[in-house]
């Protein structure tokens, strides 16, 4: 119990800021090496977010007490007089004493639902696709047809959105399952804004993973830049990711906090410290040396950096399970890697033209 009760306070030190230069890297080594650690730092944290929240309430409660206690209620009643209606007349007499009283109880509500939901959500799995039918499709945009004829054409604004990213040159593209499932059309746009209308090849339910191909057959890529990392990566291991929250492509870094996912026990999925938002689902999860390690799934409701991601190997698991007359028989994966012994900011560069906007229409 001794030895919990120091932990709690060392980790309330880290999270204030408190340790020195030494005891802060020592600490952040073992977080960075203990998933478990990892963890309950993250729940420790809302915790105190919570404790924080509270406190500003009741501050708030008391300059209201304040307030009530220096309202001149007899004062005011002399002024108004008496009135016909006795109700009327409380309500003379008493609006500022009741308006006061109605704003704190309407506070009080407001912050006990906050501090429910946010009991209720703090750990729950959050994906990560993105609700786009609030966004305006301003630009004209090129669209390829069935026909490999380019035109330029309006779309209505999509419902959903999220990542995908290149599996060979010829328009197969990886994402999420959910961001997908129950589409009418799906559409594709690169980083130069170019749109490609796709078909859904390949679903599986169990990995929450969908193969895309673009319906345009003279649509063509350069040599893909980076491969599927087989052999997996180590806790504390530096990651990043590349997605569309917005319309432009968004990088975010962190490193690996835990080899399972959600449940502690799911060996299909990595824990990552990366910071995502909606929009970043089906994105490539990728080591330091530009190898694809996963794909960008869910994160943690109301907790930042406990983000999800599917392992890599499951992707060749899933193509190894297809026919070779279903998808064709250009369906290779790269077994090359060109971005290895670059910096980070060249290999997001690259990384660039083999990423997409995946936009569905419901």
């Amino acid at each position: 119990m001794k030895n919990e009760m120091d932990l709690e306070s060392i980790i309330e030190d880290y999270l204030n800021d408190k340790l020195n230069e030494s005891e802060l890297a020592a600490f952040e080594q073992m977080r960075a090496n203990d998933s478990a650690m990892d963890q309950k730092i993250v729940m420790h944290k809302a915790f105190l977010d919570s404790l924080r929240d509270y406190a500003t309430e009741s501050d708030l409660r008391s300059k209201m007490n304040l307030a009530h206690n220096d309202i001149d209620v007899e004062g005011l009643s002399r002024k108004l007089g008496p009135h016909p209606s006795f109700i009327i007349n409380i309500w003379r007499k008493n609006r500022a004493a009741i308006g006061v009283a109605a704003s704190f109880i309407l506070l009080t509500l407001v912050m006990l639902y906050s501090i429910q939901q946010n009991t209720q959500q703090i750990g729950s799995v959050e994906l990560v696709k993105r609700d786009l039918a609030i966004l305006k499709n301003s630009n004209n945009n090129l669209i390829r047809k069935i026909n490999s004829t380019a035109v330029t054409k309006n779309l209505k604004p999509a419902n959903f959105g999220g990542t995908g990213f290149a599996l060979t040159t010829n328009g197969y593209i990886l994402t999420n399952l959910h961001v997908v499932d129950g589409a009418d059309s799906v559409y594709v746009q690169d980083t130069e804004g170019n749109q490609y209308k796709v078909k859904v090849d390949r679903r599986d339910t169990q990995y929450d993973l969908a193969i895309l191909k673009i319906i345009d057959e003279s649509f063509k890529l350069p040599a893909l830049p980076y491969r599927l990392k087989q052999s997996g990566i180590g806790i504390g291991e530096d990651v990043y990711t590349l997605g569309f929250p917005k319309d432009d492509a968004v990088y975010a870094k962190g490193y690996v906090s835990s080899k399972t996912g959600y449940s502690g026990t799911d060996s299909t999925q990595y824990q990552v410290s990366i910071d995502v938002n909606p929009g970043n689902s089906g994105g490539p999860l990728l080591d330091q040396n530009g190898n694809i390690v996963g794909v960008i799934t869910a994160k943690l409701k109301l907790v930042d950096g406990a983000t999800f991601a599917v392992k890599s190997r499951y992707i060749q698991e899933i193509l190894n399970m297809i026919p070779n007359d279903s998808l064709g028989s250009q369906v290779k994966l790269t077994k090359k890697n060109s971005l290895q012994g670059l910096t980070k900011s060249r290999q997001a560069e690259k990384m660039q033209d083999f990423i997409f906007m995946v936009k569905v229409y419901k």
